[in-house]
């Protein structure tokens, strides 16, 4: 498939086509992360050029895909704690004048009936490459495993390790990446955390929650703590660091 990528700011689109796009993407409550919302703005704003997206030749947005630039010393032990720390790390790093010498790719979608074509890879591959153009040496990813929502139960740092008879991760997305280069570098147990009320959640997942505890829900990779007295519920998403070459 011939596709253009190009900013995705670089035109209007249509709604029903952003809404095929994203339609399958990331869960609702992903969006209940309050930190993320408190500096997601200024990130959009500052760095519009690494939010990207690819065109089929109808005109017509297959791929999107974002990054946003941090300074690291290349260090395990000194990566952002996950998602969510990398955009706060972002705002802190730009208001502060530090100059960013690494890439972080926050996420990359397919429009649902063009998955397994190898749009992912090229999405990725694109921001690697704005990486290069952009003097940043580093590349790196807070990989969301979405096979891990069929084991919630198992710490993130266990089901990181876990490969298919060829030796490649079981996870189809952290396998994109291995297929790139990249390699797993660290667990990022809290990489977001995502609160709201009792009757959001039950929005958000479809269920009831009729007593204080820990529910599994719908495409969770982890466990949500529900607490009746407050009338809250505490989501905290695991991710898994990796490295691209």
């Amino acid at each position: 498939m011939k596709l253009i990528i190009e900013r995705f700011d670089a035109r209007e689109w249509p709604d029903e086509q952003l809404e095929e796009l994203f339609g399958e993407g990331f869960p609702e409550f992903t969006g209940a992360d309050q930190l993320v919302k408190r500096y997601i703005g200024r990130v959009r704003e500052w760095f519009a050029d690494l939010n990207l997206v690819a065109v089929d030749e109808r005109g017509v947005p297959v791929a999107a895909g974002w990054g946003t630039p941090i300074r690291w010393d290349g260090n395990a032990q000194t990566l952002p704690l996950g998602y969510t720390d990398a955009i706060i790390r972002t705002v802190d790093d730009r208001e502060q004048g530090a100059e960013p010498d690494t890439l972080v790719i926050c996420g990359a979608v397919i429009t649902p009936v063009l998955k397994g074509r190898g749009l992912a890879g090229q999405m990725l591959t694109a921001l690697r490459q704005l990486a290069v153009e952009r003097g940043r040496p580093r590349v790196i990813a807070p990989v969301r495993p979405t096979l891990k929502s069929r084991y919630p139960l198992t710490p993130i740092e266990s089901f990181m390790g876990w490969t298919r008879p060829d030796g490649t991760s079981l996870d189809p997305w952290i396998r994109t990446h291995e297929r790139l280069g990249a390699r797993v570098i660290a667990a990022a147990p809290a990489s977001q955390t995502m609160t709201g009320t009792i009757p959001e959640w039950e929005q958000w997942t479809g269920m009831v929650f009729p007593e204080t505890g820990e529910y599994v829900i719908p495409r969770g990779l982890s466990l949500l703590r529900v607490d009746r007295d407050s009338g809250q519920g505490v989501y905290a998403e695991p991710n898994v660091w990796m490295r691209h070459r």
